[in-house]
């Protein structure tokens, strides 16, 4: 049998670890109103394409919307919270719902015409193909 040693501060990291995620979002005008919760995700990265895989439960994939825009890709949507019961009595709620937003800076060696995603049971799957890195564009000017 082995022992496990009790620490006191288990419940204190717990606590900054929420509080930290909180903290380090930007001060954006567009958060207002969102939740505070936010999907996890996982990044990984093969030879032709970077993966990101996101978990959604509770959501179908018309509540989801991905954006690209300037070398920023942005995952959103909303979770609705369920209709309670008249007679029904909660004894704890800790599931989150309402909207969320999450965004993600992209190497330029990402292909974003060709970023597919897919959904199926409450997992959202965006594969970011690679291409080749763009050289320094560079523009000669006539010299008068």
């Amino acid at each position: 049998m082995s022992l496990i040693p009790w620490n006191p501060f288990s419940e204190l990291d717990d606590f900054l670890d929420r509080y930290n995620r909180n903290v380090g979002r930007p001060a954006d005008p567009d958060r207002k109103g969102l939740a505070d919760w936010s999907p996890r995700v996982d990044i990984s990265e093969t030879d032709a394409a970077f993966v990101v895989k996101a978990d959604l439960p509770g959501l179908e994939h018309k509540d989801v919307i991905v954006e690209v825009s300037n070398g920023l890709l942005t995952i959103k949507g909303e979770r609705v919270v369920e209709k309670k019961e008249e007679n029904e009595t909660y004894h704890r709620v800790e599931r989150s719902h309402g909207a969320f937003s999450r965004s993600f800076s992209l190497p330029e060696t990402v292909a974003t015409d060709d970023i597919e995603a897919t959904f199926k049971d409450g997992k959202l799957i965006l594969e970011l193909p690679k291409t080749e890195p763009k050289g320094p564009e560079i523009k000669q000017i006539a010299v008068k």
